[in-house]
């Protein structure tokens, strides 16, 4: 009796586990899917924008970005396809294991029915059965017989209702067999494919960057004196939440941050009334879970300081995100605010700051504008459109968030970017 009882606990225990594998692997293979198509729909908005920068002749360092950052997601996609091959290689095995398991139950159960029926047959007739009821030597014993007889056909039964699953199991197994080596092999496909794009690609890179080598100096140039017009942008725009701090001290009669006290590494900040501070503290509760500056798009410079991809030596600082879109695209404000500050600067287009109480938004490389200064925004609200950088030709958004006058990280804030 104890060992049925364990035996039953280990089958129940092991059908429990399996059950819970099951889920788990499919809940993997749900999220790889949505990476796949994730990182193929990257694939084809960045071949789009590369297609339309090819027409406008951009410079050569430009796309080998471009292809760097296609390249870079290739061999992502190549990951994932991979991992989900790997995975259905798993599924396939453990189907293929639970198919032989199956036959073998199924034929035990079949070579037991049989048994059962040849030997009901032979005692079929009621003759028999009412005999084996009056051969009782007493009313309990006829009883016990009754329930015996009753239990018999319910097992009988209950055998027959078994072997209909365990067949139906082994059909709908068989046909997720079928069904996953298929997918398999789409997958390797895909992959087979993909590989040797991506060898295409690096062809091309190489191509590219052997033309780079040739005149490195003069590249060096071109961003060196790139980086200078963006550091005099910065100190532009820093300028102007210097200035924006100062008015909010002016207004709630605060004292100014003086010139002595920044040298010492004071941080300028905003005076805040109970509405914006209640602002500022909403804007910070929403960490990570902000809306993209754009609708579409995607990260072509990150915040920091980052070595050139293509000259080692080069060394470049960004102080917001850039985000590349397509043109004709337009600027959305990130969260609810005011807008504190539009300025027109030379080589950034129209800049745009949005205060939320002691943060700030900044929005550069506009125009047509559909906003102006002390304007209340919402959310997705459009600032305007998003113009061409003037060195790639490439339609570009810089995007930047403060802390009162500290600069932060946009990727810190802004949902999945």
């Amino acid at each position: 009796m104890q060992l049925k009882l364990k035996l039953k606990y280990t089958l129940f225990f092991g059908l429990l586990l399996s059950s819970l594998l099951a889920v788990a692997q499919n809940d993997k293979q749900a999220e790889l899917e949505r990476q796949r198509r994730a990182l193929m729909s990257q694939i084809e908005e960045l071949s789009k924008l590369r297609q339309s920068n090819k027409k406008k002749e951009i410079n050569v360092l430009s796309q080998v970005e471009d292809l760097a950052s296609k390249i870079k997601t290739r061999e992502n996609l190549i990951r994932v396809t991979n991992s989900q091959a790997n995975l259905l290689t798993q599924k396939i095995n453990q189907n293929i294991n639970k198919i032989s398991e199956l036959r073998a139950e199924l034929s035990k159960l079949k070579e037991d029915y049989a048994a059962m029926v040849q030997k009901s047959y032979k005692s079929k007739s009621s003759q028999s059965r009412i005999m084996f009821l009056l051969s009782s030597e007493s009313f309990l014993q006829a009883y016990k017989r009754v329930q015996y007889m009753k239990q018999y056909s319910n097992y009988r039964k209950k055998q027959g209702d078994q072997i209909k699953e365990r067949t139906t199991l082994l059909q709908e197994t068989n046909t997720k067999l079928i069904d996953q080596k298929e997918e398999k092999q789409q997958l390797i496909a895909q992959n087979k494919r993909e590989q040797e794009r991506l060898e295409d690609e690096k062809k091309q890179q190489d191509a590219l960057i052997a033309t780079i080598r040739e005149k490195e100096s003069s590249y060096a140039a071109q961003i060196n004196k790139k980086q200078a017009e963006a550091n005099r942008i910065d100190r532009e725009i820093d300028r102007l939440i210097r200035e924006a701090i100062a008015a909010s001290k002016k207004e709630s009669g605060a004292t100014t941050t003086s010139e002595t006290e920044i040298k010492k590494g004071a941080m300028p900040t905003f005076a805040l009334t109970p509405a914006a501070k209640a602002l500022a503290n909403d804007f910070a509760s929403n960490k990570g879970r902000m809306d993209w500056p754009v609708e579409r798009g995607r990260v072509y410079k990150k915040f920091g300081t980052s070595k050139h991809p293509t000259l080692p030596n080069i060394t470049t600082y960004n102080s917001g995100v850039e985000i590349e879109t397509a043109p004709g695209s337009v600027a959305r404000a990130a969260f609810k605010g005011t807008v504190q500050q539009v300025q027109l600067i030379r080589g950034g287009g129209y800049t745009i700051l949005i205060r939320h109480g002691n943060y700030l938004t900044v929005y550069q490389n506009l125009k047509n504008l559909k906003v102006k200064v002390n304007d209340q925004v919402s959310t997705k609200q459009a600032l305007g459109e998003i113009a061409e950088n003037s060195f790639n030709g490439k339609t570009i958004l810089k995007f930047l968030v403060y802390k009162d006058s500290e600069r932060l990280n946009p990727e810190d804030w802004i949902y999945n970017m």
